[in-house]
């Protein structure tokens, strides 16, 4: 138990309050017109759906989300109420990676499928690419099904396949939702972490978004690894424009 509250619904329950968290930051922070990605007047006009559309639609795969956590976590509950102990943190580390690289190969390929189906791409893909201009809790809107498949499943996947606990959960999955959220947070920041740390960021996404990045950066939330190996990579280059802030522009390949 941790204050009272067991790791199972800590696990459950962190990962959405850290994504409101987050991307509340964000917003606070989308004045910063010298570090926008787009202009403010781009973001109301391309957008093809309200925030208020936007944030049901998240509370709703939300919804989705605690449901299957909760089932999740009750099958691999052993009923006896003892908390599994925590391994050396070389061995969490080694879940950490594990985690990362499961979800990561799930998502590209699940990814990118929806964008080659054609089906899939207008009834179901093409709801989260209604926002032309990503921004920060506009991270997980999704069509319900997709988040089903494309997020909660990566998920549960990672959770099993590395062999992390539910303690170790509330961890792992608490940083994937702040690199997700990061990723379309639609600003470009000095001194941003994952920047440095990861080539899949801000910009890198913001691409894929683009109508000519849209067959281009599948990859998410962590790596361009599959990107790079199957051809599907498009390098970009971070101008400034006369008005204020950047704007990340496809490199040509020779």
């Amino acid at each position: 138990m941790a204050f009272g509250v067991s790791d199972d619904l800590l696990g459950t329950f962190v990962p959405i309050v850290v994504y409101w968290i987050y991307s509340g930051m964000y917003v606070m922070l989308g004045g910063l017109n010298n570090y926008r990605l787009h202009t403010k007047a781009e973001e109301d006009t391309k957008n093809l759906v309200s925030k208020g559309t936007v944030v049901k639609g998240v509370l709703l795969q939300q919804v989705f989300q605690i449901a299957v956590s909760l089932i999740l976590f009750t099958l691999v509950n052993d009923g006896t109420g003892v908390v599994p102990p925590q391994p050396p943190l070389l061995v969490i580390a080694g879940q950490f990676l594990i985690g990362m690289v499961v979800i990561d190969t799930w998502q590209y390929f699940m990814h990118r499928y929806m964008h080659i189906n054609k089906f899939l791409y207008r009834h179901i893909h093409s709801k989260h690419h209604s926002l032309v201009v990503p921004y920060s809790f506009g991270a997980l809107y999704n069509h319900p099904l997709e988040g089903l498949l494309l997020d909660t499943v990566g998920g549960v996947l990672s959770f099993l396949l590395s062999g992390m606990t539910p303690r170790t959960s509330i961890f792992f999955f608490s940083f994937a939702t702040v690199k997700t959220v990061d990723d379309h947070c639609g600003l470009w920041l000095p001194g941003n972490l994952f920047h440095l740390f990861f080539n899949n960021n801000s910009a890198y996404h913001d691409i894929h978004h683009q109508l000519y990045g849209n067959k281009y950066n599948f990859s998410q939330p962590f790596f361009v690894a599959w990107d790079k190996i199957l051809g599907t990579h498009m390098a970009y280059s971070l101008e400034k424009r006369k008005e204020g802030g950047f704007e990340a522009r496809p490199v040509k390949k020779d």
